[in-house]
């Protein structure tokens, strides 16, 4: 896809069907990812990049109790039902959620002990700015995992997901597949990445591969 197409921001329209998609995959997605990451990381504060409707700061926060999470994304919509769900788990006190652009966010230099993203990257218009500012906000030694699904709905039982949607959330999700704009994006390959990294100025990189998946593992 070109990369004007990208979009960046989860259209407001689209908030509602892609907060049922993320829903699913909380069992088959984001608790394995939680559990790997609390495996590694144990206390501290944490940076969700792209959060969406947060449920996998909220898998975090259930299994490490001395974790910390800033959720940032572009949509204000999927913000609101983030900080809903929060407030449903009981883990408000732990979890904070904000309206913010990954490529300019707020922070100051070094605020963070790991920042953590999944399912952004592929849709960055500007993924080199966004590395800079991971490097930028994370804390000496800390840590980056990027995970990025070109899909978050290839875990999920798409025939079951659209069974979920409303007349309006079919329509919309219509017009943006006739559009162009809701298709898949391939994910990017180590290839593409290393440059970025390198720009941002990272050296210690892992990146894992798999048929639908990159993993990037960075530490400042």
């Amino acid at each position: 896809m070109k990369k004007w197409l990208k979009i960046e921001r989860i259209p407001g329209v689209l908030a509602s069907s892609y907060e049922k998609a993320t829903r699913m995959v909380i069992e088959s997605y984001y608790s394995q990812v939680a559990d790997e990451l609390v495996a590694a990381f144990k206390a501290g504060l944490l940076l969700d990049l792209g959060t969406g409707p947060g449920y996998l700061p909220i898998e975090i926060a259930k299994r490490a109790p001395d974790i910390t999470i800033v959720g940032v994304d572009l949509s204000h919509k999927l913000i609101l039902m983030a900080e809903d769900n929060a407030a449903r788990a009981g883990l408000s006190s732990r979890i904070r959620f904000e309206v913010g652009n990954s490529a300019r966010l707020r922070f100051e230099d070094e605020s963070f002990d790991m920042v953590l993203s999944t399912g952004m990257l592929h849709s960055l218009k500007d993924p080199v700015a966004v590395f800079k500012e991971i490097f930028r906000v994370l804390k000496k030694g800390g840590q980056a995992w990027i995970y990025d699904p070109s899909n978050v709905t290839d875990y999920i039982d798409r025939k079951q997901w659209k069974a979920m949607l409303n007349f309006r959330e079919r329509f919309f999700l219509w017009v943006f597949g006739w559009l162009g704009l809701h298709e898949p994006i391939d994910p990017y390959r180590r290839e593409q990445v290393i440059p970025m990294i390198e720009a941002a100025g990272f050296v210690d990189v892992r990146i894992d591969e798999k048929e639908n998946e990159i993993r990037i593992k960075l530490r400042k």
